[in-house]
């Protein structure tokens, strides 16, 4: 049983015999009332996203989930397509479930498969990858007084906001979970 200060970005629960991922947790706390924690849930089966507050006494249900590494092959538009690392069979998850993970997957890339009921749901990605910058405006210095960026294309096809200071193939690492610059490699 989890509390309310475990409930952490992807972290997995259960609610109703459905396992969820944490996509967003904020803890709040007004005067005498008790403390709170607002959250947004994805479903690792249907991938629809909900809002639910938990209170400070709830006791939540961790996801039974299964791990299996796995490598990615390729996808289409409807199924990413993986082979299992151990006896090398291949299988599919709908790209719906992993849409906001797809900018990250590389060919041959090592990923974790999540199984609920020896069926795979779901990806998990490493927390910090490496991609190399495609293509993307050139700087332009002017009002620089906040952090400033600008879009760049990463070798999958996806769009990262980098500093200003990064030039078409520049490797950088990016946050998979929510798919911001963290640094540049040399």
């Amino acid at each position: 049983m989890l509390s309310i200060t475990n409930l952490k970005l992807g972290t997995k629960i259960s609610l109703d015999g459905e396992p969820f991922v944490v996509t967003f947790s904020e803890h709040s706390k007004q005067g005498r009332s008790g403390a709170v924690m607002r959250t947004r849930l994805k479903s690792l089966i249907s991938g629809a996203t909900i809002a639910k507050t938990f209170q400070g006494a709830d006791k939540i249900d961790e996801a039974e989930l299964s791990h299996k590494t796995a490598q990615f092959l390729y996808f289409d538009s409807q199924a990413a397509y993986f082979m299992d690392s151990e006896n090398f069979e291949q299988f599919e998850i709908p790209t719906l479930k992993i849409a906001d993970q797809i900018d990250y997957l590389t060919e041959n890339a090592p990923v974790e498969i999540l199984y609920n009921d020896d069926r795979p749901i779901s990806i998990e990605l490493p927390i910090k990858m490496t991609f190399t910058i495609i293509s993307t405006p050139p700087g332009v210095r002017g009002n620089s007084a906040g952090t400033v960026t600008k879009m760049a294309e990463i070798n999958t096809g996806g769009q990262i906001a980098v500093p200003l200071f990064i030039k078409e193939g520049d490797k950088i690492v990016v946050d998979t979970r929510d798919g911001k610059y963290v640094e540049r490699e040399n």
